[in-house]
Order: structure tokens, then C-alpha cells, then sequence
């Protein structure tokens, strides 16, 4: 029997190319995240020539940064060319540039953390140093993403060409909105990296700025979060309700929310910086009160989805006030997994007011408490929606099936990867109020009297690593069985259809030049002042960006 693709052939391999490059990420990432639960626990010891932030790097870029990046784009030219149309020759051209400008790079930026130059825990962050050719080969990761989502843009305006008034496809909306987001939020990082990281690790400049290093991180940091998120909202926005049979609450709510995480989520960094000196109160305060609005579109994502499966309860006959609960397809891994990260996103949610108010703050504050926050935001909530996206995509546009017995093992993988994370968030949390640092080894601590209260919580985050690897692991044999061994078939490709009672699209939504021009208004406003502050502040006799730190 042949298989029937739901996309273009052509279009499929791209996809698929970034998707190999991601789950090969996850495989190695899920080892090395392994390896470094087992290390905080003093039980283990690594093998001479690998040191414990080594291995800390190499989880970090791999599962933070390469596959989130690869699975993201893919997914995005997946949606695209389901909505909107196949890609052309010369679109789809620039999407293999911008994929082997970022697989290029990720080679380069791992040879040099593999080779011991580069364990700086994942983030550019000053002043850790690496050496200039994984900051070279991150770039190059970055720029090729920029080039990727210049073709979504593309895509995008070619639509709106041959459809002259009509509403755009709400998926290839979205998804121009997280590259927009995503290329506005790289502005901050490829200034400090091309302009003070990159001349300093060459040796070409003496000093470097850390505040504004970190400013201009912090300005991409925590976006960087929201471009995790944004493709996982696509997913429960417009594919979950087709997965369970009903339909999407309201097109227009759903790309009001996209225009506010554009708008809200950028001009936020300061409150990563709570506890740095150098900036004026003010301006942090108000930059945590930017950052709760970012509330707004959440809430309004939470309320959507849930009015969505209420709505299908309702229609399968569900009574009461929760009756519509019994009616979800729980035995269905494509909305299992999404929706277990919705329920994990909701504590994550809490987390991040704890850790945007100033005063909650310095009690997590570079604790392992944070470090359990991510794991509940982009392990969790994007990660399982991932996971949940895959379990159709791969075969779907690859013209095979999800036969019962696959989701079964997606349902096992499911649960797996559930209840990892329950204890190794919740023990990083715990651990995280006794004190316990974000990033240290158990040797740099073993001794201290604090150290017995962390004990029994580093031995839960082993319990809870040792079953996230066997997720992961499982995981990587879905993927690989979806890809190559099931048998061919047609898939659907899940595109949810707008309640018939749902408000009309207003026209202003498709502006984007306003969107992106009122979100450069926010930055200016909520950085301009600082930044003159840090150069006209810098320390007697540096010369405004190169200060502080030296070789």
C-alpha cells in the first residue's frame, strides 16, 4: 500500500530533516541531564576528562536551545504548508540555506564544548568565556533560524497576495508571530555576542561590560521562553480541538493572544536581573509590571481551551459543572500529552510570579528552584506538546500510521514522562527553599551542614532523571518507528475549524508593521534610560562598553 502525505513531498523532507537534528538532541541532552542528577547526588563520578559542567552545557544547549530551535521551525513549515499552500522552489531552497546554517553550527558549537572549551552552562553569559567558535557556530544556529523564518514571512505575504481581503490561515498567523517575536528578541543576544563576546573571546578587546552583556542577554532570555511556548499554543489552540472532535472557541482570541505575547514579553528582562545591581529600582519595577501582563494572554489561552472542552463535553452529553471531563479521549496520545503539559504549565505559571516579584525572588533566587521552574515551562508544557504534535506529524506527512499498539506505547511514554517530572520538579523546588544552588556539583558544597536537608531531594531529582531518560529513550524509539518502520498509510493532519458563534476576525490583527513597531516603542521605553544609565555610570576610566571584566 502507498502512503498519502498531507503535505508536499518536497515540503515533508525539510520538515523531517529538522526533526532528526531535534530528537538527536533529545537522546544525547536526556544522557547528559542523566549523568548530571546522578553527579548532584555525590554518588556518581565522572570518567577523568569530563567535568560535571561539561555535561551541564551539553544539556542545556542541546535541550534548551538545539531542539527546541530545529523541532520549533519544523513544526511551523509543517503548519504552513498545510494552511497556506506548498512551499516554492526558491522558498523552500532558502529553508535547506537556513537548516544547514544551523546544523553547521550546532557541529561547531559541540565540538568545542566536547573538546572542554566551552562549559558555560548553557547561556552566553559573561564572564564565563568560551572559545570564540562556539559563540561562532550559536550564530550561525541563530542566523540560520532568522533565514528560516524570512521564508515563513514569505509564505505568509504570498497568501495574503492571492487572497486579497480574505482572513489568513490562523496556523500560518501564528506562526509568523513567534518568528516575529523570535527575530526582535535575537536583536539583544547577536548585539552582545557579535559586538562584546565574540571580540573578547578573540582577544581583540581586553574587557568586556557585564551588565550590559547581561542586560542584552536578559532582553532575549526571557522571550526566549516565550518562542518555546508560542508553538505549543499553536498546537492547543488549533489542533487540539480538531484531536478531540470539537471545534476552536475563537479565532480572533486566539490571535489577540499571539499580538500580546508579541507585545508583552519582550521588554521584560529586568526581572532576571532583580538581585544585579547597576539598575535603578524604577525601571525594574516597572519592567515586573510589564512582565505580569504577560498574565493576560495566558489566562486568555487558559480560558479558550478549556471553554473549548467544555463545549465538546457538552455536545457528547456531558452534565454538571466537570461532567465534560469524563468525555475527553484520554486514551488518545495526541491529546494526552498536550494536555498533561497544560496541567504541568499550570504550577509553572505560579513559579514565574514567585520568580518576577521582587521580594519572593531573593528566596529562589539562583536556587535549584529554578532551575525546577524550567523544567516545568519548556520540559513540561512545550515538551509534551511536542511530544503530543509528533505523535500525528511524523506520520502524517510522511504517509504512514499511528496504529493502536504506537499509541499505547505514546500513552506509556506519556506517563513517563509525567511522572518524571513530578519529582524532579517538585524535588528541585523543595530543594530550592532549603537553598540548594542552581548549577554547583555535589562537590562544591559536600561538607556544608545545609547540604543533609538537600539530600533526600537530590535523590528524588535521580529518581525523576532516571525516568525522564527512559521517556526520552522511548520517545526517540517512537519517533524512529513513526518515521521509518510503521506502516504506510494516511495520517491526518489536525487543523480544528472556528464554533460557528465566534466573533469575526477584526482586520487590524493582519497589521503586522503596527504590532512590531509599537513593541520597538515598549523596548525603547523600557530600556532607552537604562542603558545611558550603565554607560554614563561605568566604572572610573573604562570607556562605556568595555569595562569590568578582562581576560
Amino acid at each position: 500500500m502507498k502512503g498519502i502525505a498531507s503535505i508536499n513531498s518536497k515540503d515533508a523532507k525539510l520538515v523531517m530533516a529538522h526533526l532528526y537534528v531535534a530528537f538527536t538532541a533529545l537522546l544525547v541532552g536526556a544522557l547528559a541531564g542523566l549523568l548530571q542528577v546522578f553527579v548532584r547526588t555525590g554518588k556518581l563520578q565522572l570518567p577523568a576528562g569530563i567535568n560535571y559542567y561539561q555535561v551541564l552545557t551539553v544539556h542545556g544547549v542541546l535541550l534548551g536551545l538545539v531542539l527546541t530551535t530545529f523541532f520549533i521551525i519544523g513544526f511551523i513549515l509543517a503548519t504552513q504548508s498545510k494552511a497556506a499552500g506548498s512551499y516554492t522552489d526558491g522558498e523552500r531552497r532558502w529553508g535547506w540555506i537556513g537548516y544547514w546554517m544551523m546544523t553547521i553550527g550546532t557541529i561547531t558549537a559541540a565540538i568545542f564544548v566536547l573538546l572542554g572549551e566551552a562549559s558555560v552552562l548553557y547561556t552566553m553569559y559573561a564572564p564565563m568565556m568560551a572559545h570564540p567558535l562556539h559563540y561562532i557556530g550559536l550564530t550561525l544556529v541563530v542566523v540560520g533560524s532568522w533565514v528560516e523564518g524570512f521564508v515563513v514571512f514569505h509564505r505568509h505575504a504570498r497568501w495574503k497576495k492571492d487572497n486579497p481581503g480574505q482572513t489568513t490561515p490562523l496556523l500560518s498567523f501564528m506562526g509568523v508571530c513567534t518568528m516575529i517575536l523570535w527575530l526582535v528578541a535575537c536583536l539583544g543576544l547577536a548585539t552582545t555576542v557579535l559586538v562584546q563576546i565574540i571580540p573578547w573571546s578573540l582577544g581583540l578587546v581586553p574587557t568586556i561590560d557585564i551588565l550590559i552583556s547581561r542586560t542584552l542577554f536578559w532582553y532575549f532570555g526571557h522571550p526566549l521562553v516565550y518562542f518555546w511556548l508560542l508553538p505549543a499554543y499553536m498546537a492547543w489552540y488549533v489542533i487540539i480541538p480538531k484531536v478531540i472532535g470539537g471545534k476552536i472557541f475563537s479565532d480572533a482570541l486566539a490571535r489577540l493572544s499571539f499580538v500580546l505575547f508579541i507585545l508583552f514579553s519582550i521588554p521584560v528582562g529586568f526581572h532576571h536581573q532583580l538581585l544585579e545591581p547597576g539598575i535603578d529600582p524604577f525601571w525594574k519595577y516597572l519592567q515586573v509590571v510589564l512582565t505580569y501582563l504577560v498574565v493576560i494572554p495566558s489566562l486568555m489561552t487558559a480560558f479558550s481551551m478549556f471553554a473549548t472542552f467544555e463545549l465538546r463535553g457538552r455536545e457528547l452529553g456531558a452534565t454538571g459543572l466537570f461532567g465534560w471531563w469524563k468525555k475527553l479521549p484520554w486514551k488518545d496520545a495526541r491529546f494526552l500529552a498536550p494536555f498533561m503539559g497544560m496541567l504541568l504549565f499550570i504550577p509553572g505559571g505560579a513559579g514565574g510570579i514567585v520568580n518576577a516579584s521582587h521580594q519572593l525572588d531573593q528566596v529562589v533566587h539562583n536556587t535549584i528552584w529554578i532551575t525546577g521552574h524550567f523544567h516545568l515551562t519548556v520540559a513540561s508544557a512545550c515538551a509534551m506538546t511536542f511530544f503530543g504534535v509528533t505523535f500525528w506529524l511524523v506520520p502524517s506527512i510522511t504517509g504512514r500510521k499511528l496504529t493502536p499498539t504506537m499509541n499505547k506505547v505514546a500513552l506509556a511514554q506519556t506517563w513517563l514522562w509525567t511522572i518524571g517530572m513530578f519529582f524532579m520538579s517538585a524535588s528541585m523546588h523543595a530543594a530550592g527553599l532549603f537553598g540548594a544552588p542552581r548549577r554547583s556539583a555535589f562537590s562544591t558544597y559536600a561538607g556544608n551542614e545545609d547540604t543533609l536537608a538537600w539530600i533526600p531531594y537530590q535523590i528524588a531529582q535521580a529518581v525523576g532523571g532516571s525516568i525522564l531518560f527512559l521517556g526520552a529513550v522511548l520517545m526517540v524509539i517512537i519517533f524512529f518507528n513513526l518515521a521509518f518502520f510503521a506502516p504506510k498509510g494516511e495520517e491526518e493532519f489536525p487543523i480544528g475549524e472556528v464554533h460557528a458563534n465566534a466573533e469575526k476576525v477584526p482586520a487590524v490583527f493582519e497589521n503586522f508593521k503596527l504590532w512590531v513597531a509599537i513593541t520597538f516603542v515598549l523596548v525603547l521605553f523600557a530600556y532607552t534610560v537604562p542603558f545611558i544609565d550603565m554607560i554614563q555610570n561605568a566604572p572610573p576610566g573604562s570607556p562605556g562598553f568595555t569595562n569590568v571584566i578582562g581576560r
